[in-house]
């Protein structure tokens, strides 16, 4: 794809001073989502590629799902309704059919029906994460796999515990913060600053019907106490990730949140991730994180996003104080033509993109690249978050290779604290959300490759 003209300079709002105020909740207005142009969809490009290291593995996941297809599955993530017999009768029977979706021999990648009548899949009994067809397997990979066995383990009952999020039994803290927004400058002041609140909540959850009946459907025995506390912590984490990684970013850019009219942070390359499940409370976080802003508008865009999380664009003013969640489902160049040149939606004052992943395809980079010159041309503060050292790596010298000019980068002091699991490569070391971020602004970046290696080693 072509890259776009340069057309004009964006222009930042004149600042302002305004009186601290208490945040309310997060405001949603429901309105039918603007479809644009279709673009490669990294959800299907995700799923599509289970199939190369476990072939059949796509299949086996919709076939204990009930569904005949990705598009199927596609049009649950999207809150629509599907034409085959999807559902559970109990939770019992869904908890054993998700795990079912993760029983193949991690060595030789052999499905169920592949084994013959004298072999079963049985897990590694100490991160009950792992299967194996045999002894021989698990002996063999057994060098590979103790390096991730402990990590997985919590994998394991995180994967269990996020029902609790998915049902609403586990509601996370929130509230105006009580210290000064300077001091919280990562999860451990973080949770220092939560402590009081976050033990109540925890107990409260630890104590409940919701987590008996967890438990007992799965039948596997109760962990401790404090690994169901450590997983609610991670989960806690995952969940509060991006609205803090958006705060860290306003606050790193020196961005002023307190301009009259409020301020707008535009997600691109948002998908299901990002807006499946989503409820407007979980960006409450970010209003807390700056008392007296005189409001922030979160838009999401991009061609996965959850029809369920269609709101509205509108340009209108922000209510002092609030934080306004909405999407648009399309390209993001499309969307700043066909929004922003237009004049109904105000420029962005910052663009952030979770996990854009153009290193590691070139149909998404195709894809990526007019959004990433018009962010280049157009002087937009931008971030991006990637997994790992290497994806940080392999992001920045793209990101040379095309002259912006990078103003930071480094470790994500709001980085996820949950280990994601690589579906089809379960003893691949384990990765974090959000792990590290990039912040550029414009062009004229002149690190060489050799010089780029050694500024990565030395921060990283």
């Amino acid at each position: 794809m072509a890259p776009r003209s340069r057309r004009r300079r964006h222009k930042k709002s004149p600042s302002s001073v305004a009186p601290v105020v208490e945040t309310p909740p997060t405001v949603v207005a429901p309105v039918p989502l603007i479809l644009t142009k279709p673009g490669p969809s990294i959800d299907k490009l995700g799923f599509s590629s289970l199939e190369d290291n476990v072939p059949g593995l796509s299949q086996l996941i919709l076939q204990k799902l009930n569904m005949k297809s990705y598009e199927e599955y596609k049009l649950v993530l999207d809150g629509g309704t599907p034409v085959s017999g999807f559902g559970y009768r109990c939770l019992e029977e869904m908890f054993q059919k998700m795990e079912d979706t993760f029983r193949f021999c991690a060595y030789c990648k052999a499905l169920p029906s592949g084994l013959s009548d004298s072999k079963v899949l049985r897990h590694c009994k100490r991160c009950r994460n792992v299967y194996y067809c045999g002894p021989e397997c698990q002996k063999s990979d057994w060098p590979t796999h103790r390096k991730v066995c402990q990590e997985l383990r919590l994998v394991a009952v995180d994967r269990l515990m996020e029902w609790l999020l998915v049902t609403g039994d586990f509601v996370l803290p929130s509230g105006p913060w009580s210290w000064l927004t300077e001091v919280v400058q990562g999860w451990d002041t973080w949770f220092s600053m939560r402590r009081l609140q976050l033990d109540d909540t925890m107990d409260a959850v630890l104590d409940s019907q919701a987590m008996t009946t967890l438990w007992a459907s799965v039948r596997r025995p109760r962990p401790d106490p404090d690994v169901l506390k450590g997983s609610l912590k991670r989960l806690l984490t995952d969940v509060l990730s991006r609205p803090l990684t958006l705060g860290f970013g306003l606050r790193a850019l020196g961005i002023n949140v307190g301009k009259v009219g409020g301020s707008t942070v535009h997600v691109v390359g948002a998908s299901h991730a990002e807006t499946f499940l989503t409820r407007p409370g979980d960006y409450d976080e970010l209003g807390y994180m700056f008392p007296g802003h005189l409001g922030l508008h979160v838009i999401m865009v991009g061609v996965d996003v959850a029809a369920g999380f269609s709101q509205s664009t509108s340009a209108s003013l922000l209510e002092p104080g609030t934080v306004q969640l909405s999407s648009h489902r399309g390209l993001y160049h499309d969307f700043w033509e066909e929004q922003i040149e237009t004049g109904q939606i105000a420029h962005p004052d910052l663009v952030v993109a979770f996990h854009p992943g153009f290193h590691a395809s070139p149909d998404l980079m195709e894809a990526w690249l007019p959004t990433l010159l018009l962010l280049r041309d157009y002087g937009i503060p931008t971030m991006i978050t990637v997994y790992s050292h290497q994806e940080l790596a392999a992001s920045l010298q793209i990101l040379v290779d095309l002259d912006t000019h990078i103003t930071a980068y480094g470790a994500n002091p709001f980085a996820s604290l949950k280990p994601e699991q690589v579906y089809s490569n379960p003893n691949k070391q384990p990765v974090y959300c959000s792990a590290y971020y990039i912040m550029f602004l414009g062009s004229s970046c002149q690190l060489d490759k050799r010089q780029l290696e050694e500024k990565v080693n030395d921060r990283v």
